[in-house]
């Protein structure tokens, strides 16, 4: 009786049914069979949802979080699903890939072919292809300004970036590709001009920008008066050239989303909370520039964290970077430390600052001092008899 009942409250009907017997290995059983009597189901293109359930989409998942795809009178579902196989994408895939990005099946088969042959040419192969639109479904269906992305990505190859950088704007940085061509152009123009202007060379110029874009493409999505409003305040500040270029460096950019306001008033709390002269303080940050990029509350919070934990002002001033690390992070790593005797409060905390790999390489060594053995005592031991 509940097969009878799930075939007459479905559009897909009895067809669906069958098919969902030999697709049972691909997706659960009742995945199409989604009983709704609301509004929106009844205005449903029954084709649209016939043709999804035939690739063994869980037409639950786009109900609940892009139902409107459903409601669009044209689409391409099996044009979409074929160029994905043609590309070497199995069922699973498929499947998948329209679950998570529904509003591909409204694009037309023309805009995804040229799409594919953009994205082609930053891929290796159709495999690598397939892999990035399994992991980036919405990076590759947005098929608009189809001709700023292709300039774009000569633009950029004839910058010298390799194209697995490229690749990897293309799925996290995509709006970039949608800046008019010229408009990049003048951010990289207005970038170099600044770069010489704090004193770079000329002959460093290229390999500064090249891994200034590697690791935050969205400066290009900054504006030539944000920049120049930047670097004019940071100046005031009292930073030379020299120390401007290595807190852009340093802070890979990000320093250009941030408005001067904020920024004064991050480097007015940590001049009140360390007590420090401007000199002073200047040095703090060329040591830490994440205080520039911190807001107060954050900045507020992660001292007040490590003041709970017995550490001093004056240990913080010596090593501003463990402002870096989360109340969480600090917590964790002074118990591993005190676990070994060591008392982070009397010692040097650049015990206690580093990466993840860089802490536990030195936790390594303090164990090793202590005679502490870098086994687990009551591991049993593979004794070969």
């Amino acid at each position: 009786m509940l097969w009878k009942l799930l075939v007459k409250s479905q559009p897909c009907g009895l067809y669906f049914f069958r098919k969902m017997l030999s697709a049972t290995k691909y997706r659960p059983f009742l995945a199409c069979f989604t009983y709704t009597t609301d509004s929106q189901s009844n205005r449903e293109n029954i084709s649209t949802v016939e043709k999804l359930c035939k690739f063994s989409v869980d037409i639950r998942k786009i109900r609940r979080l892009k139902g409107w795809v459903l409601l669009e009178n044209e689409t391409f579902v099996e044009e979409v699903a074929n160029i994905l196989q043609q590309l070497g994408a199995d069922e699973t895939a498929v499947a998948s890939i329209l679950e998570r990005c529904p509003e591909a099946v409204v694009c037309s088969p023309t805009a995804i072919t040229t799409q594919r042959e953009l994205w082609q040419l930053v891929c290796k192969n159709e495999e690598e292809l397939v892999k990035l639109i399994e992991q980036f479904p919405e990076s590759f269906f947005a098929v608009k300004d189809q001709e700023n992305q292709k300039l774009n990505i000569q633009f950029f190859q004839e910058m010298g970036l390799k194209n697995v950088v490229i690749s990897r704007f293309l799925t996290t940085a995509s709006s970039i590709f949608h800046n008019p061509i010229e408009k990049n152009k003048q951010m990289i123009r207005i970038l170099q001009e600044s770069y010489l202007n704090l004193g770079g060379s000329k002959a460093n110029m290229e390999v500064w920008l090249l891994k200034l874009l590697s690791q935050n493409p969205f400066i290009l999505l900054n504006s030539s008066t944000t920049i120049k409003k930047t670097l004019e305040f940071l100046q005031e500040q009292g930073f030379t050239n020299f120390e401007i270029l290595q807190l852009l460096s340093k802070l890979k950019g990000f320093l250009f989303q941030l408005s001067p306001k904020s920024v004064q008033n991050s480097i007015s709390f940590s001049k009140n909370a360390f007590k420090c002269t401007d000199h002073d303080l200047k040095q703090i940050v060329l040591k830490c520039p994440a205080l520039l990029y911190y807001s107060v509350p954050v900045l507020e919070e992660r001292i007040q964290g490590l003041l709970k934990e017995g550490i001093s002002m004056a240990q913080i001033k010596d090593i501003p970077m463990v402002l870096e690390l989360t109340p969480q992070i600090v917590q964790y790593r002074i118990r591993k430390l005190k676990s070994l005797g060591y008392r982070v409060k009397d010692g040097h905390l650049a015990n206690l600052n580093g990466t993840k790999k860089e802490f536990e390489a030195n936790f390594g060594k303090i164990q090793a001092k202590k005679g502490r053995p870098l086994f687990n005592p009551v591991a049993p031991l593979n004794v070969e008899e």
